[in-house]
């Protein structure tokens, strides 16, 4: 695509990212296929390609208006145009620099600007999160169902295991999810010390910026990213752990972003292009580990025999029995993020589930961080969607790899929803119980 922009982005360093991604685009339409936003629609410019064109007529100077805003504000950011697209258009970082061009120009209404600073600001602070997550479960009962559906039935965690072990692994210290469902960690930590792998949580590190960066607040994000890597630098470079293993897939795509955020910052650089090489999604780590460490086969959920893991996984005999037929819904962050593809299910099935067939698995659920409470019409369109898919072949469970897929669909249904590593947990309880 020929471009021309405007001299005030033109030769900065944004600008040469900007133009690069536009003049990679040659308008073939594939992603409008692959696009949520416009199969619902049916708008051009609630696709990826109109999107495009909106934000290269922005760039090259042309007044973004409240519509262009609009238009930009219903993108998902799922990515799934990117998997799609045969010209390798990086489709995020464009509509993160659209964003930010246009909200510089567009001013939103005041109850837009308010509802986006408490997400931006109480979402990504534990302790103000933490507080209005326990006042909303106190309450639960007399919310309307659509807040219900934001404050998920708390899952006991069980016990942390203690054990030290000599290989070791860094595990991030998420904003939400530790209050949402703690389940998720304490399952973590349990599957990792079962194959022999300590989990560390730096004290100082926190939200990850995905939210600050997705709500236009790209140098709070930057400032996360920065916490975070002082918080584990003293542990890579002493050598002290292999890896920083993160279980929630949308945390795990923002991290590997921190080398594209702080490119031009020569404090963080090199660090940020070492943090990424370490980094690794839960399921990157486990099979390898668990395979190390003698456990794995077919069969394993239906009693398999175990192999000699030391003390229970997180007290054995008080996890409920895993379902064996479950259904399997791969984040966006994950497939066309992180582009992880069948690495879950192939854990599953040597574990001895039994995986539904799940067809349109490449479209996103709708939760997509912020996006439930900030278009949630659009949003429940989408769950409502994909919840009919995983329901077809009558699952037991359903299983994902992201907090917020998670809370999102459960809000839905009344099949349990959980990360896949909560059934692995499960499955390894199990065993220790034959």
């Amino acid at each position: 695509m020929e471009t021309r922009l405007a001299a005030w982005i033109r030769d900065t360093p944004t600008g040469v990212k900007a133009d690069s991604i536009l003049r990679s685009c040659v308008h073939c339409g594939f992603c409008l296929a692959t696009c949520p936003t416009y199969q619902i629609l049916g708008d051009e410019l609630d696709s990826p390609r109109g999107r495009i064109y909106q934000i290269k007529q922005v760039l090259e100077g042309v007044p973004p208006t409240r519509e262009t805003q609009l238009h930009l504000d219903r993108c998902l950011t799922c990515r799934s145009c990117e998997t799609t697209c045969p010209s390798g258009v990086e489709y995020g970082h464009l509509v993160d620099i659209g964003r930010a061009a246009v909200d510089e120009r567009v001013e939103r209404p005041w109850a837009e600007r308010a509802m986006r600073w408490l997400l931006r600001e109480g979402v990504t602070r534990p302790w103000l999160f933490g507080t209005a997550m326990k006042v909303g479960r106190s309450v639960r009962w007399a919310l309307p169902s659509s807040l219900q559906a934001k404050v998920p039935v708390g899952r006991p965690a069980g016990t942390v295991p203690t054990r030290e072990h000599s290989r070791k692994v860094l595990l991030l210290n998420n904003c939400v999810q530790p209050f949402m469902l703690p389940s998720i960690d304490a399952a973590t930590a349990r599957v990792l010390d079962a194959a022999g792998v300590q989990s560390i949580i730096a004290p100082r590190s926190g939200c990850c910026g995905a939210i600050r960066q997705h709500l236009d607040d790209q140098e709070g994000a930057r400032e996360n990213a920065r916490r975070n890597i002082d918080a584990w630098w003293p542990f890579i470079e002493a050598g002290k752990v292999e890896a920083i293993v993160i279980n929630a897939s949308g945390c795990g795509a923002m991290v590997k972003e921190y080398g594209h955020l702080l490119h031009q910052d020569a404090a963080y650089a090199e660090k940020a292009r070492r943090v990424v090489e370490l980094t690794q999604d839960v399921v990157e780590f486990v099979p390898q580990a668990l395979a190390a460490a003698g456990i794995g086969g077919a069969g394993v959920g239906a009693g398999g025999g175990a192999a000699n893991t030391g003390d229970a996984p997180g007290g054995a005999g008080t996890l409920p029995r895993p379902p064996r037929r479950v259904a399997f819904h791969p984040p966006c962050t994950l497939q066309h993020a992180l582009k992880i593809r069948g690495a879950v299910e192939a854990l599953l099935t040597a574990l001895g589930a039994e995986l539904v067939p799940v067809r349109d698995t490449h479209l996103c659920c709708g939760s997509a961080g912020t996006y439930s409470l900030l278009q949630p019409q659009l949003s429940q369109t989408l769950r409502t969607q994909k919840l009919e898919c995983l329901h077809e072949n009558a699952p037991q469970a359903i299983l994902s790899a992201n907090i917020g897929c998670i809370t999102h669909l459960q809000g839905g249904t009344g099949t349990p929803v959980q990360h896949w590593v909560e059934w692995v947990d499960q499955v390894l309880a199990g065993r220790c119980r034959k």
